[in-house]
């Protein structure tokens, strides 16, 4: 039985030929430094998008403080 699923497992399509594998520094940079920069970006987008008045600045505003 394990047979048979180590042999599905290896086993590929007719035709498809593997690439050329990663290097370490490929991987790193595909897989870590391209979806945290990613990431970053984004929160810098939603953050000054959806960010609260107040840190805008107040100025044209009657009240700006409640005692």
């Amino acid at each position: 039985m394990n047979s048979q699923i180590l042999n599905l497992a290896i086993n590929q399509e007719d035709g498809s030929m593997p690439g050329p594998g990663l290097s370490a520094l490929e991987t790193f940079t595909y897989f870590f430094l391209a979806p945290a920069g990613l990431f970053i970006v984004i929160s810098l987008i939603v953050y000054l998008a959806v960010r609260p008045k107040n840190a805008r600045g107040s100025a044209g505003r009657a009240i700006t403080k409640i005692n």
